[in-house]
C-alpha cells in the first residue's frame, strides 16, 4: 500500500463513519434499527451496489468481527450497573445456558423438518441464531425505558450467552462428530468457568491499580481501562476459556469501581463501541452477495418465524419457570431476544472451516437477521407500553467525574443535573454534604458562579465539588442519593447517609 492508497482509504473510511453517524440520527427519528442502515451501506459499497467493491474474505471478516465484539462487550460491561444486574444474574445465567440449549434444539428441529435442511446445517443455524446480540440489545435499551429488573436480565443475557453459543458453533463446524454430548457440555462448563474466573480476577486487579496509581494525564484513564478489559478477553481465550465472558465481567467490575474520570471513560468506550458496530456491520454488508440470497429467502423466513414465535418464547418460559416471573415480563423478554451482527459473524465460522452448505447457512442467517430485526426492533417499545412494562422517565444515577488532586490530598467531583434527577429544586445547603466536601462552583446557562447555601439547583446545572480523600466516596454517595430521592433521601431510604466527622454537625435528616 502506497501513501496515495492510504489517503484514499482514510477518505473513504471517514466518509463512511460520517454517513453512519448521520444514520444514527435518522434511525432514532424513524425507529429503524441503525444496524440495518450500516448493513445497507456495506451492501451499497459491495459488488452488487454502487461501489462495486468485491470482498469475499470470510476469515478476515470473522477476525475483525471478533475484535469488534470484544469492544462492544467491554462498552456494555462498563455501562452495566451492578445494583440493577445483581438480582437478574440467576435468570440471565439460566437463559444463557438452558435457554440457549432449548432454542438451539427447537430451531434446529424446525429447520430440519419444515425447511428441509440437513441436521448439520440445521444445528449450525440453530446455534448461530440462539445468541442475542449485545450491540442490538444495548442500543435498544438506550431508547426503551424498561423496568430495571428486565433491562438487567437482557443486558446480562446478551453479555453471557455469546460464550456457550460460540463453543457450540465451533463444535458443529468441526470435521469430527461429537461422540458424547456430556463431553461437550463439560467443555462448555469448563470454558465458562475459566473465562469467569479470569474476568473477575483481572477486573478486580485492574480496578485496584486504577484507584491507586495516579496517571499524569486524564486521557490515559479511558485507554488504560479499555486495555485492561481487552486483556481479560485475550487471557481468557489463551487459557482456553471464554474470552467473551471474561471481557464482559472485567468491564462490569471496572465500570462499577468508581474509578477516576469514570464518565469520560464510559464516553470513550461508547465511542469505540459505535466504531466497532459500524465497522462490523459495514464489513458484513460487503461480504454478502445480494443476488445469491434469493434462493434462501423462504427458508430464512420460515426459520425466523420458528425462532421468534416458538424457540425463543419456549426457551424463556422454560428457563424462567423456577423464578415465578409474570407472563407479561416473559412475553417481553421473548420478543426482546434481538439478533444482530453476532449471528452473522458466527455464521462465518463454518465458512472458514469449509463446512458443506456453509454459504447457505450464512445467507439464511443474514436474511433472517435483517427481516426480523426490522420487525422486532421498532415494535418493542409498543409492546412494552401495551404490556404496561414501561417505567417512563425515572430518576437515574448521576454521572460523576472524579479527578484526583494528589498534592492536595483531595478530589474534584463534577456532575450535571439531568432531566430526571430529583436534585432539581434542592438548595445547596440541603444537600448536606459530609464535612470535608463542598459545592464550590455552579455552571448554569453558560455562566458560572460560586453558590451560597440558599442557591436552588436546577435541571441542567453543572456542579463542581471539592472533597478530601477520606470523604470522597461519601460525597459521591450523597450526591447519588439526593439525585434519586431528593432532599429527604436518608429518610426515604433511597440512599446511604454519609458519615460526618467533627462536632457541630448533628445526624439530622438527610
Amino acid at each position: 500500500m502506497t501513501v496515495d492508497h492510504l489517503n484514499e482509504l482514510l477518505l473513504l473510511c471517514s466518509l463512511v463513519l460520517l454517513i453512519a453517524v448521520a444514520a444514527v440520527r435518522l434511525s432514532s427519528r424513524s425507529g429503524l434499527p441503525s444496524l440495518l442502515i450500516y448493513l445497507g451501506i456495506g451492501i451499497a459499497m459491495g459488488q452488487d451496489g454502487l461501489g462495486g467493491v468485491v470482498f469475499d474474505d470470510a476469515e478476515l471478516t470473522q477476525l475483525l468481527g471478533y475484535a469488534a465484539l470484544v469492544v462492544i462487550l467491554a462498552e456494555g460491561g462498563l455501562g452495566t450497573k451492578w445494583k440493577e444486574i445483581k438480582p437478574a444474574l440467576p435468570q440471565a445465567a439460566v437463559l444463557s445456558t438452558v435457554g440457549v440449549a432449548v432454542s438451539v434444539w427447537v430451531t434446529a428441529a424446525g429447520a430440519h423438518y419444515l425447511a428441509g435442511l440437513g441436521w448439520r446445517q440445521a444445528l449450525l443455524i440453530g446455534a448461530v441464531v440462539s445468541s442475542t446480540d449485545a450491540a442490538a440489545v444495548f442500543s435498544v435499551l438506550r431508547s426503551v425505558q424498561l423496568p430495571a429488573r428486565l433491562s438487567g436480565v437482557l443486558e446480562a443475557e446478551s453479555g453471557f450467552n455469546d460464550a456457550p453459543v460460540v463453543i457450540l458453533v465451533v463444535a458443529f463446524s468441526s470435521p469430527r462428530e461429537v461422540d458424547h454430548w456430556y463431553v461437550l457440555l463439560g467443555e462448555i462448563a469448563l470454558e465458562l468457568a475459566i473465562g469467569a474466573a479470569l474476568g473477575l480476577a483481572i477486573g478486580w486487579l485492574g480496578a485496584y491499580c486504577m484507584r491507586h496509581v495516579a496517571l499524569p494525564a486524564s486521557g490515559l484513564y479511558p485507554i488504560a481501562v479499555m486495555a485492561i478489559a481487552v486483556s481479560a478477553y485475550a487471557a481468557g481465550a489463551l487459557a482456553h476459556g471464554s474470552g467473551f465472558l471474561a471481557v464482559y465481567l472485567a468491564a462490569m467490575i471496572l465500570g462499577n469501581a468508581k474509578l477516576p474520570h469514570a464518565p469520560a471513560t464510559r464516553g470513550f468506550a461508547e465511542g469505540l463501541g459505535w466504531i466497532g458496530q459500524i465497522g462490523m456491520f459495514v464489513l458484513l454488508g460487503l461480504l454478502v452477495t445480494p443476488h445469491n440470497l434469493l434462493d434462501d429467502v423462504v427458508p430464512a423466513l420460515v426459520i425466523g418465524m420458528i425462532l421468534t414465535l416458538v424457540a425463543r418464547p419456549t426457551s424463556v418460559f422454560v428457563s424462567l419457570l423456577p423464578f415465578h416471573v409474570p407472563w407479561q415480563e416473559k412475553t417481553l423478554l421473548s420478543w426482546a431476544g434481538l439478533r444482530g451482527a453476532v449471528p452473522i459473524v458466527l455464521a462465518t465460522i463454518p465458512m472458514v472451516g469449509a463446512v458443506p452448505g456453509s454459504e447457505g447457512v450464512f445467507n439464511i442467517v443474514f436474511v433472517l437477521v435483517v427481516v426480523y430485526t426490522l420487525i422486532q426492533g421498532p415494535t418493542l417499545p409498543w409492546l412494552a407500553r401495551h404490556l404496561r412494562l414501561g417505567d417512563g422517565e425515572e430518576p437515574a444515577d448521576l454521572g460523576i467525574e472524579s479527578a484526583p488532586l494528589e498534592r492536595l490530598r483531595g478530589h474534584l467531583l463534577s456532575t450535571s443535573i439531568g432531566p430526571a434527577s430529583r436534585m432539581h429544586g434542592v438548595e445547596v445547603g440541603e444537600l448536606r454534604m459530609p464535612a470535608g466536601a463542598a459545592v464550590t462552583l455552579v455552571v448554569r446557562d453558560g455562566s458560572s458562579f460560586v453558590p451560597s447555601p440558599s442557591t436552588v439547583l436546577r435541571h441542567g446545572d453543572e456542579l463542581l465539588v471539592v472533597a478530601t480523600d477520606p470523604v470522597r466516596d461519601a460525597a459521591e454517595r450523597r450526591l447519588q442519593a439526593v439525585s434519586r430521592g431528593g432532599k429527604l433521601a436518608g429518610w426515604l431510604g433511597t440512599g446511604a447517609t454519609p458519615r460526618r466527622r467533627g462536632h457541630g454537625h448533628g445526624h439530622g435528616h438527610r
